[in-house]
């Protein structure tokens, strides 16, 4: 991997720890992710005359991306409802690579290697001694952690399809463009007919916040999407778990989160195991 798509992935990591910041300081997660996905989608709006249409063999895995990713967000909303952002977003981000590797030896028939085993066993003893932490702490919350879990394999499922996808789009920006635009029109029905009025209102008056925050996880996913067309998945995907450590330096520096040394330990250990499942 060449240095340039090196540092454009470690950019990436810290913009998704940032915008998972501004959605957990915020008073109402889900109000506040639907202002994030809609200023997304309005940014996505005036790049996508610019660019070419997607290929078509890349719209099914599209739609497919769209309706994941309304997933992906209302779980976002649902774990930041009851979690610190260093607890869970090392377990959204750090047990997802585990899913991946049970998937592929129950579905696929393939064995992992030893390393992969290895990072497996960190990641699970990480998210372990996290729980630990917080049941110590006594902030631990069962929901929490559960709806960061079922994220976990959500990010599965994104992340197989969208790789597939963009490689076959011809243009990494204007598939992502396309997701983000189609997203924030399917889930704006859903957050509508759930909170009505309110979200216009919000949308006034928060809508400042959502343009930086829409314009972090359009430019994260983005870049991150550009770097797998250009270096391996695996090794991209690999790198972009440094999000974890980003995310754990905004929770302590700009949301004054206790965090203890047991839990920057186990941030670590779930950090190298991700990246251990990734490069072996």
């Amino acid at each position: 991997m060449s240095l340039d798509v090196v540092l454009v992935v470690l950019f990436a990591a810290v913009l998704h720890a940032g915008w998972n910041a501004l959605v957990r300081a915020s008073s109402d997660k889900f109000i506040d992710t639907s202002l994030l996905v809609w200023g997304a989608g309005a940014l996505a709006a005036c790049l996508l005359p610019f660019v070419p249409l997607p290929a078509n063999g890349s719209w099914p895995y599209l739609a497919a991306s769209v309706v994941i990713h309304v997933a992906y967000f209302t779980l976002v909303a649902l774990s930041y409802r009851g979690g610190d952002l260093s607890f869970v977003y090392p377990i959204m981000r750090g047990t997802a690579p585990v899913f991946s590797a049970v998937a592929a030896v129950f579905l696929l028939n393939e064995l992992p290697s030893a390393g992969s085993w290895l990072g497996v066993l960190l990641i699970s003893s990480g998210v372990i001694l996290l729980a630990g932490d917080s049941w110590r702490a006594g902030s631990f919350r069962p929901s929490a952690a559960m709806f960061a879990l079922a994220n976990a394999c959500v990010i599965v499922l994104y992340t197989l399809v969208d790789a597939q996808g963009v490689r076959l789009s011809g243009h990494a920006f204007s598939y992502t463009g396309w997701m983000f635009l189609l997203t924030a029109a399917l889930s704006s029905g859903l957050f509508l007919a759930v909170r009505g009025r309110r979200v216009l209102r919000q949308i006034h008056s928060g809508w400042r916040k959502g343009l930086l925050g829409g314009a972090c996880t359009l430019a994260s996913y983005g870049l991150a999407l550009w770097a797998m067309t250009q270096a391996p998945v695996a090794a991209v995907a690999a790198l972009r778990e440094t999000s974890v450590v980003f995310a754990a330096i905004f929770a302590a520096g700009f949301l004054k989160e206790t965090i203890s040394r047991l839990r920057y330990l186990s941030i670590l250990i779930v950090s190298a195991g991700a990246i251990a499942i990734k490069v072996f």
